[in-house]
């Protein structure tokens, strides 16, 4: 879980809850989402709570209901999957008088309830036996301590709460202030074995053994090394050193490495992040070397990879307890580190391309939401960024004018590069006439920086123009359709004229982006008049303007009386095919439709159309 994604959605469904959710929201920096239909000023509306909440659980947010337990609970209850990897999910009364952790409570859940139930004078509801029996929770213990046996604590558990004494021995014991800090009956001999040690032991029956995550594992190999032979070389390592691969805390190795797959396999393996450093830095580690290489500082600018990564990320005090191994393409170095800084070196940088559709927040994905909401900069034309409305709160805004897409674009990956999480914004659908594409086309010839070639990306679609306009008339795209752009400012005139004819010839639905602007008026007649060549002049015509926004206007008209008068450049428009009809309802609604062909089935009861 990232640590943006520990900032609590506070989920709200009605106004009253409103006061108790702000003050959860000072205290934890979370952000406020709201029923759209009941709430108003929350960060983030939903139209849907089930599918909101459900993308929050499933993304890994952890989850503050201002609600019933209950409704909670049944908003949840579909994604659960395991006690493990489940989201921290916690209720919180209407009056801030309970605090309740439904889920997650060992992975932080009780003690944000604690704090949240001290702000607002409550009660924090405690359920986990071990939490109100001693305090202490045995499975999950504290940041920089890990349990390597946590399949022994259920057993152990329940020794003692039945009674029976622990015993806490081994190397560290005295640093394992939790666990005397405890209400645990604590004595001399025991029933109970509580271990805490640097040294890697088997425990013994009723025994449980924590270690701190102090090993930082440095690392390098060769441009396309196979993943399992990296994992294999530390796996060894570790074991030949008695180790516990458990108590690595960080994987670490030069910035060129930052887009090494091997290197991000070896960090999910270990369960821990994958940090990086410039040369610079490491050649700073040269004096701590014990096996610096002129070959190296040749190739990569600093006199050990793996070695120095390890020492840079342990600190001053940090020691190198294993020198560095060898596999045919990879190294491994491991330091021990007294207090592991988790910020050292910078993590690979990550870019999300995001549609953020029309504008309206019921049409936004969760999925965008999300990015956007553990991004730390956003990046986009200045009108696309304030549509995200609350959602900036607390980020930092790169805003460009229009018609500056590629330095938008480059800044937004040189961002990235910097080990930064980035939201580039998009209206409509990113990969449909926006950003995603300029991304791919400067990673392949753009001449951006290293750190930029380097980071992971991730496009997340979104409801583009030609979809908002089709739901909002009917129906249009129910056959073969195509989109058109008009605008000759990338594309030669020559070649869009080629495609409305073909589009034309080929009988498709066309959905016409970039019709019209100030000093392009003629293209748009050019298609019109090509197309009547082709279908009939009663043909429906789909005006749509500021979709999903203030002022949206849909209209359909025949072919045959389109003014391009009547379009500016916020409209699209969707031309229908020959087969294209229309059909009032009794409300007088007219709705436009394609038919997909169902009359001609067998044993259909649909009449043909005229």
């Amino acid at each position: 879980m990232t640590e943006a994604n520990n900032k609590p959605a506070i989920i709200v469904l009605s106004q009253s809850a409103m006061a108790v959710a702000e003050e959860i929201k000072s205290l934890t920096g979370g952000q406020i989402h709201g029923l759209s239909s009941r709430v108003s000023e929350a960060d983030i509306a939903f139209d849907n709570a089930v599918q909101h909440v459900g993308a929050l659980f499933q993304s890994g947010q952890m989850i503050v209901g201002v609600m019933a337990s209950g409704a909670l609970i049944r908003l949840v209850a579909r994604y659960i999957e395991n006690k493990h990897t489940d989201a921290t999910v916690i209720a919180v009364a209407d009056d801030g008088s309970c605090v309740v952790p439904l889920l997650g409570g060992h992975h932080g859940g009780n003690q944000v309830a604690r704090v949240i139930a001290d702000q607002l004078g409550g009660t924090a509801a405690i359920t986990t036996a071990g939490d109100v029996r001693f305090g202490v929770a045995l499975d999950e213990p504290p940041g920089g301590w890990v349990l390597i046996n946590p399949e022994n604590a259920k057993e152990a558990m329940a020794l003692l709460l039945a009674g029976a004494t622990a015993v806490v021995q081994g190397d560290l014991a005295d640093e394992a202030d939790w666990l005397r800090g405890s209400e645990l009956l604590i004595g001399t001999v025991g029933q109970v074995k509580l271990t805490a040690t640097s040294q890697t032991v088997i425990p013994s029956e009723n025994e449980l053994v924590f270690m701190k995550q102090n090993l930082v594992v440095g690392v390098g190999c060769e441009r396309g090394t196979d993943a399992q032979e990296l994992i294999d070389l530390v796996f060894q390592t570790l074991e030949a050193n008695r180790l516990e691969l458990k108590s690595v805390s960080v994987v670490t190795s030069l910035d060129v490495k930052a887009d090494e797959a091997a290197v991000h396999r070896l960090a999910e393996y270990l369960g821990c992040d994958a940090r990086f450093f410039d040369a610079a830095t490491l050649e700073k580690e040269t004096p701590r070397l014990q096996n610096p290489s002129d070959v190296v500082f040749a190739e990569v600018g600093c006199h050990g990879v793996s070695e120095g990564a390890a020492l840079a990320a342990s600190g001053k005090t940090g020691e190198l307890i294993v020198p560095k191994q060898k596999s045919k393409r990879a190294t491994v170095a491991i330091a021990r580190c007294e207090n592991f800084v988790p910020d050292a070196g910078r993590t690979r940088g990550h870019l999300s391309v995001v549609g953020i559709g029309p504008g309206a927040e019921g049409w936004r994905s969760p999925e965008v939401t999300n990015l956007v909401s553990v991004s730390t900069d956003l990046v986009g034309y200045s009108l696309y960024l304030d549509l995200l409305g609350n959602l900036t709160d607390g980020k930092t805004r790169h805003d460009f004018d229009l018609g500056k897409e590629e330095d938008r674009v480059r800044h937004a990956m040189e961002l990235a590069g910097q080990g930064k999480d980035v939201a580039l914004v998009c209206s409509g659908d990113a990969g449909i006439y926006a950003m995603a594409t300029l991304v791919y086309e400067l990673l392949a010839n753009g001449g951006l920086s290293d750190g930029a070639q380097r980071i992971s990306i991730q496009v997340s679609p979104g409801i583009s123009a030609l979809q908002g306009a089709a739901a909002r008339a009917g129906a249009p795209l129910g056959h073969d359709f195509c989109t058109i752009s008009l605008s000759d400012l990338l594309t030669p005139w020559p070649s869009i004229q080629m495609r409305v004819k073909a589009a034309a010839e080929g009988d498709f639905v066309i959905a016409f982006y970039n019709p019209v602007s100030r000093k392009r008026r003629t293209q748009l007649a050019y298609a019109r008049d090509v197309l009547l060549e082709h279908r009939p002049r009663e043909t429906p015509v789909i005006l749509a303007t500021n979709l999903g926004r203030e002022g949206e206007l849909v209209r359909v008209v025949p072919l045959g009386e389109l003014n391009i008068d009547d379009v500016d450049m916020l409209t699209v428009v969707v031309v229908g095919s020959s087969d294209t009809r229309t059909v009032t309802t009794g409300d007088g609604k007219t709705w436009v439709y394609t038919p997909r062909g169902y009359a001609a089935k067998e044993g259909t009861q649909i009449g043909s159309a005229a």
